[in-house]
């Protein structure tokens, strides 16, 4: 009479297949790569376009303060609305332990001059000395426009 063996120990393979958990990061990646830049502008404004605009990447910055007027004339402190008179004070206390003590402004091309300067005037007389109005490159089209 014989034995019968089974050897099914050494058909076991305990190796991870990677390829479904690399195909899922792959997925996420892409998805935040499309969804950050969306993150950035909180309020939405036609900035202005300007012939020597100069870069400011500390505008980009997470803990960036940014003071947005939209073209009917609403003011925004990030993503909340504020009115001109809070917004000095709600902007010095933003500013109060950090080094870096410069307000951006994001303003649309088509908001009201005199609400744009009524933002800045509010920032400027809570003790801000440093102001930075954020624009767009104008793009040289062909046929000099």
């Amino acid at each position: 009479m014989a034995i019968v063996v089974r050897d099914e120990g050494r058909k076991v393979n305990s190796n991870i297949n990677v390829t479904p958990m690399v195909d899922v990061m792959l997925v996420l990646l892409i998805i935040f790569m499309v969804i950050t830049p969306m993150l950035q502008n909180k309020v939405n404004v036609d900035l202005v376009k300007s012939e020597n605009a100069i870069a400011m990447p500390d505008a980009d910055h997470e803990d960036a303060v940014v003071v947005a007027v939209t073209r009917d004339s609403k003011v925004f402190l990030g993503q909340n609305q504020v009115s001109l008179s809070d917004l000095g004070p709600k902007v010095n206390d933003l500013l109060q332990n950090k080094i870096n003590k410069m307000v951006y402004f994001r303003a649309d091309a088509r908001a009201h001059y005199g609400t744009v300067m009524d933002a800045i005037d509010a920032v400027r007389t809570s003790g801000v000395e440093q102001v930075g109005l954020l624009t767009e490159q104008r793009t040289n089209q062909i046929g000099g426009q």
